[in-house]
């Protein structure tokens, strides 16, 4: 076949026959479980909605003090573990986030096959299947018994476990940026730390901000390490350099634990905080990397 100027197409179609049926198999099969993953995910979200959306009001998001476990729902609220959550996810992703970019720089753009490049990495693999319990237990270990209970111990737990996913999942993005980026840039006269800063970094910061985003959710849903660092309080305590804290999460396992009815609307209405907060995080960041990549191009 030829075009009206006479030029040849080109049919890109799947010939026919086995290589066609095998690319219609793979396709279902993605599809299919694709669905498969979405039905526990569906049901959860259907669950928290269902028996926390009764519970949400302004009085729960922002009331003080925390009820005993025993009292109804429409006592008190869980203001003092929102202000918690947030002070202690921010201050492990402001000491996490910027350590684990850097690292990533080093290792991908520097580091190459250097012994320390090689012994980050294994650190970094390491620490990512590390317990989040033990990971408490060294804070609580290494602070705590030392300085008390505090935010700050918290965020030094959860920052331990944001760092290595932040590392390894900015080292991806970095590798995933063409070579041929780095050495136009090169071409021209430009140094490495501004190829790296104003070319390398703007064509990753869409998976760097995920990778981000990805390590803060998995630090605010942790309780285990927060029990061993902020201990649990029931008001308000907007210092998180000092004294003990609280945080949804340990709230959730706190009033989850209980057979009272008023504790268990409370563990579900944090728990649908929680998430709310993190697709509302999801929901910013996402606009601000599309704006960010607009601009640097």
């Amino acid at each position: 076949m030829t075009t009206a100027a006479g030029q040849p197409t080109v049919d890109l179609r799947e010939p026919a026959g086995w290589r066609r049926a095998k690319n219609q198999i793979a396709t279902t099969l993605m599809w299919v479980a694709f669905v498969f993953a979405l039905i526990p995910l569906g049901f959860v979200l259907y669950t928290v909605i269902a028996r926390g959306a009764s519970a949400i009001s302004w009085q729960f998001l922002t009331g003080s003090p925390i009820p005993p476990n025993v009292l109804p729902i429409g006592v008190g609220g869980m203001g003092p573990a929102v202000l918690g959550t947030i002070e202690i996810t921010a201050l492990a992703a402001l000491m996490a986030v910027p350590l684990g970019i850097l690292g990533a720089i080093y290792v991908n753009e520097y580091g190459g096959n250097r012994l320390l490049a090689r012994v980050v990495r294994f650190m970094a693999d390491v620490m990512t299947g590390v317990p989040s319990i033990v990971m408490g237990l060294f804070i609580f270990s290494i602070w705590v018994l030392h300085f008390g209970y505090s935010g700050l111990a918290g965020a030094f737990a959860l920052g331990c476990l944001m760092l290595p996913v932040v590392i390894r999942s900015t080292e991806e993005m970095l590798k995933l940026v063409p070579d041929s980026l780095r050495e136009a840039s090169y071409a021209l006269g430009a140094t490495k730390a501004r190829v790296t800063l104003t070319v390398v970094l703007p064509a990753a910061i869409g998976g760097i901000v995920s990778g981000a985003l990805l390590a803060v959710a998995r630090a605010a849903g942790e309780t285990a390490p927060l029990l061993f660092t902020i201990l649990t309080v029931t008001s308000y305590n907007a210092n998180v350099f000092s004294g003990a804290n609280t945080a949804l999460s340990a709230q959730i396992f706190s009033n989850a634990t209980q057979p009272y009815t008023g504790a268990q609307s409370r563990a579900w209405g944090a728990a649908l905080t929680l998430i709310a907060m993190a697709f509302i995080l999801l929901v910013a960041a996402r606009f601000v990397t599309a704006r960010f990549t607009r601009y640097s191009r």
